[in-house]
Parts: structure tokens; sequence; C-alpha cells
């Protein structure tokens, strides 16, 4: 499988993560599109309704179960497909327990990338933390190499 991400898509993802960040919370978009045999095209970046939370153990994003329900109906009805998640960290990028524990992108073969530093740069794959869902059900870190074999950012 391969993954074709549109600049624009990476580019509106950072955007709306370096804007949270600038608040000091976390962000989270996710990359929808359609599967052509072993070619996922993203084809939107979806920005869900989100609620940040702040509290002495740290950050994080939380998506409510109406806005779920709203985005799988949309899914459905489109026969679009959820292939992946991003996030900001306001450090370095790391898949937390949180993040294994409450992922949106559910789906075996999904990514879930972390950009650090609440996206204070421009997009870029050398500097997120990348995670594929397995067979498990368990996110295993891509190395960079395997990033790079994987996704691909189109112009």
């Amino acid at each position: 499988m391969s993954i074709a991400i549109p600049r624009r898509c990476a580019e509106v993802a950072q955007e709306h993560l370096r804007a949270v960040g600038r608040a000091g919370h976390e962000g989270l978009a996710l990359w929808i599109g359609r599967q052509d045999g072993p070619r996922f095209r993203v084809e939107e970046t979806l920005i869900p309704q989100q609620r940040h939370v702040r509290t002495e153990d740290g950050v994080c994003v939380c998506i409510g179960p109406d806005e779920l329900h709203r985005i799988n109906v949309r899914l459905f009805r489109e026969r679009l497909v959820l292939v992946g998640q991003i996030h900001s960290h306001p450090g370095r990028a790391y898949h937390s327990s949180t993040d294994d524990a409450f992922a949106v992108a559910t789906t075996v073969g999904s990514i879930s990338l972390v950009v650090p530093d609440f996206a204070v740069r421009p997009f870029a794959l050398a500097e997120v933390a990348a995670y594929r869902l397995d067979a498990r059900a368990r996110w295993s870190a891509l190395s960079k190499a395997d990033l790079a074999r994987l996704v691909t950012i189109t112009d």
C-alpha cells in the first residue's frame, strides 16, 4: 500500500495544528480519501470539532461522540475512507499511551503522525513521529525509511 497526500492537505493540517498550538493546545486533523488497489489518495484534510484540554499532567485533544458519529456517517455516505490522523505535541513527537488508546483512525493500516513543537515549522515528513496500526490493533513505529516508502507528499 502507498498513501499519496497532496501538499495542500498536509499544509491545511499543519496550519490547524499551529493555530491551536499558539494557544498552548494540541490539535488533530484527519486525512480522508479513496483507495484504488494498493494506492490510497488523500482527497481532503478534515478538521473535526475538537475540545482542547490542559491539565497539570499535560495537554490533549478530544473528539466527542456526536462528532465521531457525524464523521462516520459522512464517510459512509460519500464512500470515503479515513486513512490517517495527524496531531501535535508541545515538545518532542511520539505516540503516547493516550494516543494509542483514543485514536480516531482505527482501521488496520491507518497511519498516525505526531508533529513536534505545536507545528511551529512547515510540514515535513522528516520531523514527524510516524505509526501504523497493525493487525493486532497496536500502533507500530515506522522508521523514516518505511515512512518515505509508504507516504508521498504530492504537488
